[in-house]
């Protein structure tokens, strides 16, 4: 860490106009660096880090704490995170997943019958959190690759908190729709008046407790977050729920941070590039590489006219989704607890494997897919019925110096378990306590009896589906792209749809972006309401697909080097998102 590294001096930003619904995003191109975040106060973080001299993984550090703030409702330091690092020479992968507390088991969301809790239940509990572990990972990436001292990355989001930030139109938005937040003292206080209705758009919105952890953690680093009070109280929330307390423990908390971060990143072929994601616990990866290198095999071209999906392609790429996550559903868990088919997860993507799977794709729909055996031995595990997924967060970053962040992060459902923690401050406010356990099959086993692979135990990781991506040339190995998405399982569709246009159809980042989204898990087809023409809807229908609209809020960032030299970020439109950089 170079101390000496320019100096920060926070200025809260002029207030942009924030969107709501879907507004069009220019795009934005700079010269030296960029960051693309959920949030404007959240991306003027980063910006303002950069801009002092800091790394990619400086201003990762201050996106993530002002995004606890302003965007509460998708990820912070109650939740988990993934973050992939190229500094031009390494690429190392950070794992910041939740873990199961020490004394969960495979049982723990079956009801006394041995059904499983009602999803929404299992949601709304003690059960449902796992050990937080976004602050223990950015921490120990920061140690190797931050410039600025950590206490400086804490500034603009505890100036926020103590100094206030107007309410957005999407916080308002979630935040009236979200009935359990009223059964909630800490969020009730924070987020409603006194007639029970959520602040306005613009309303400044202080949160004092969460300033007071952020001053801790700033000076103290991790231990201030998993030791002493602020553990004590997450641990005391988790085991007080009323209906449905969960096993957390304050030494659940306080061995979080005794492991190492770091892993092997996957990196994959595809075409002249090659793309590079997280290994298991994500299934992101896996399954965008299946779904490209599929379709490949089925020989898939591009668009026809102009940059939309034909229907053509769009048959082609549902069926080869059917087939991705078929075998995401039987194979893919924490590999400390599961191995991958024949001991090795890339099995899943072999180019013969996947040309047989290929050619399980017809002209009509298969309805749906069963899992495939990409090893010689099988494998008895059962497949995990779907699912939910749900909240999410995605930062993309590249610094003057060249280095790459792509970090996706979560406390999975909106506002989590719907349980907040003011770490004992005693001060109105807190951050919000994730539900990724809920993550995990919440039956152990399928109905013949095999075990579920990513089932509950004690110590693991739950399944995801973030996909943060980083991307470069197979020839030269230089940088091309960083990329990712919030969204729940849909984040793996999100993020192939901007992989294919940027890569494949020649589209810039934004113009990626914006493209209309679609999606399959092994089931009826979605397809983003009103951005499909009823000719190409009827034409999949023809073709056997059962095809359901629906909204499909991606919240894509990517910032992909430009021909120039400089960089283009693009923002998702159907979020607040916006990039900035010099």
């Amino acid at each position: 860490m170079d101390q000496g590294a320019g100096t920060l001096s926070y200025a809260i930003p002029p207030q942009p106009e924030m969107a709501t619904g879907y507004q069009a995003k220019p795009g934005w191109a700079t010269s030296r660096f960029a960051v693309a975040a959920a949030n404007p106060l959240a991306t003027d973080a980063g910006f303002q880090i950069l801009d002092a001299g800091g790394s990619a993984v400086d201003a990762a550090i201050a996106v993530q704490m002002v995004l606890t703030l302003v965007e509460p409702q998708s990820s912070g330091i109650g939740g988990g995170a993934f973050l992939l690092h190229w500094d031009g020479t390494e690429l190392l992968a950070w794992n910041g997943r939740e873990t199961a507390p020490a004394a969960a088991h495979e049982e723990m969301f079956l009801t006394p019958d041995g059904t499983p809790l009602p999803y929404g239940d299992a949601v709304a509990s003690g059960l449902s959190v796992g050990v937080p572990g976004t602050v223990a990972m950015l921490e120990a990436a920061h140690r190797v690759h931050g410039r600025l001292p950590w206490q400086n990355l804490f500034i603009p989001a505890i100036t926020l908190a103590s100094e206030g930030f107007p309410v957005s139109p999407r916080l308002r938005s979630l935040l009236a729709a979200d009935s359990r937040l009223l059964e909630n003292p800490l969020a009730r206080e924070l987020y409603f008046d006194e007639q029970l209705e959520p602040h306005p758009v613009g309303h400044t919105l202080h949160n004092p407790a969460l300033a007071e952890v952020l001053r801790r953690m700033a000076q103290e680093g991790s231990p201030a977050f998993y030791q002493g009070p602020v553990a004590a109280d997450v641990a005391a929330r988790v085991q007080s729920h009323p209906e449905r307390p969960g096993e957390l423990t304050s030494q659940d908390l306080s061995a979080y941070p005794d492991q190492d971060f770091q892993t092997d990143a996957i990196c994959t072929p595809w075409r002249e590039y090659s793309l590079c994601g997280f290994p298991p616990p994500s299934s992101g990866h896996l399954a965008a590489l299946q779904i490209l290198g599929i379709m490949e095999a089925a020989g898939a071209s591009g668009p026809e006219n102009g940059p939309l999906p034909t229907a053509d392609w769009l048959h082609l790429y549902l069926e080869a989704s059917k087939l991705a996550f078929a075998d995401r559903d039987r194979y893919v868990a924490d590999p400390n607890y599961v191995e991958g088919p024949g001991g090795d997860w890339e099995t899943l993507l072999d180019p013969e494997y996947l040309t047989e799977r290929a050619l399980l794709m017809g002209g009509r729909s298969m309805g749906q897919a069963r899992p495939g055996n990409p090893a010689p031995a099988p494998v008895a595990l059962g497949s995990q019925p779907l699912q939910p997924e749900a909240g999410t967060s995605h930062i993309s970053i590249v610094d003057a110096r060249g280095n790459a962040v792509s970090m996706t992060t979560t406390i999975e459902s909106g506002f989590g378990s719907g349980l907040m923690s003011d770490g004992d401050t005693g001060l109105p406010g807190g951050f919000h306590l994730n539900n990724e356990l809920t993550d995990f099959s919440l039956s152990p086993r399928d109905s013949w009896g095999q075990p579920i692979a990513n089932r509950v135990e004690a110590g693991k990781r739950p399944r995801s589906s973030m996909t943060p991506t980083l991307v470069f040339h197979r020839s030269t190995g230089a940088f091309v792209a960083s990329l990712g998405s919030p969204g729940g399982a849909a984040i793996i569709h999100y993020t192939t749809k901007a992989l294919v246009g940027m890569l494949a159809w020649g589209l810039n980042a934004q113009e990626a972006i914006d493209l209309p989204n679609f999606a399959n898990f092994n089931g009826p087809s979605l397809l983003e309401s009103g951005r499909f023409s009823p000719d190409l809807l009827r034409d999949l229908r023809s073709r056997g697909h059962e095809i359901r609209e629906a909204d499909l809020t991606s919240g894509l960032q990517a910032i992909q080097r430009a021909p120039d030299g400089g960089l283009f970020g693009g923002a998702d439109p159907r979020r607040e998102g916006i990039v900035m950089g010099r």
